[in-house]
């Protein structure tokens, strides 16, 4: 007996203030890469070699206003962190791309949660297993409509921040990342090639928490953009 496959449903944001959408073609994440967040978790502030990881595609969870958009607690989690950071949305590829022209690769930007099974990861931390049942869960990455570089510019410094509840629990600034977005898209196409449609997070400062449901996300970065969330 035979069968069809269907086509995947192609993961895709919002384009801000457009009818357009961004389809999604990977999900990349840099660890650590504020000094501050890389003490609290344990780890040093050097600058070692930038570490990466993934979630797959369809964790992309769109958050297309600054109206809450309520989003699913996930499974087989008692201790659900938060993380927001800035999100790099990739418009031109390459491999071993030079620092100096990284940015040309760089197509927009938005803003994103890292949304971590804390309890899990630390699991897999200590069998020396991947990260991957902690980070790449379904809708593990709600984020905002994206603008383009052309509005945004490149951002370098800026605040970027998220409020629990109306309490403010991260705070920093884009200038304390230890690996810029252009070093980390260098450094991450020596280990990928880079395709438009790929999206780089690029990590999160101090201040990381649990949450549940219930609780009102709000974050953002200034010039960039802002998400709420509503966790159910």
């Amino acid at each position: 007996m035979s069968f069809v496959i269907p086509a995947p449903d192609q993961a895709s944001l919002p384009v801000a203030g457009s009818a357009d959408r961004f389809p999604v073609r990977r999900i990349y994440c840099i660890g650590r890469n504020y000094a501050d967040h890389a003490r609290e978790m344990g780890g040093s502030p050097d600058r070692e070699p930038p570490f990466f990881f993934c979630k797959p595609a369809d964790a992309a969870f769109a958050v297309p206003g600054e109206a809450p958009v309520d989003w699913p607690y996930p499974t087989i989690t008692t201790d659900l962190h938060h993380e927001i950071e800035l999100v790099a949305a990739i418009g031109r590829g390459g491999r071993d791309i030079d620092v100096v022209s990284a940015l040309e690769h760089v197509w927009g930007y938005g803003v994103g949660l890292d949304m971590t099974r804390r309890d899990l990861q630390g699991q897999m931390k200590a069998q020396g297993r991947s990260w991957e049942i902690g980070k790449a869960f379904d809708h593990a990455a709600p984020i905002s409509a994206l603008r383009p570089a052309s509005e945004t510019g490149h951002p370098a410094a800026g605040d970027i921040w998220l409020d629990v509840n109306g309490v403010r629990r991260q705070s920093g600034d884009l200038s304390d990342m230890i690996w810029s977005v252009a070093e980390a898209v260098a450094g991450l196409s020596r280990y990928f090639e880079l395709k438009p449609g790929d999206l780089l997070m690029t990590g999160t400062p101090a201040g990381v928490g649990a949450v549940v449901r219930g609780d009102v996300l709000s974050g953002g970065v200034a010039g960039v953009a802002t998400l709420v969330v509503r966790i159910v």
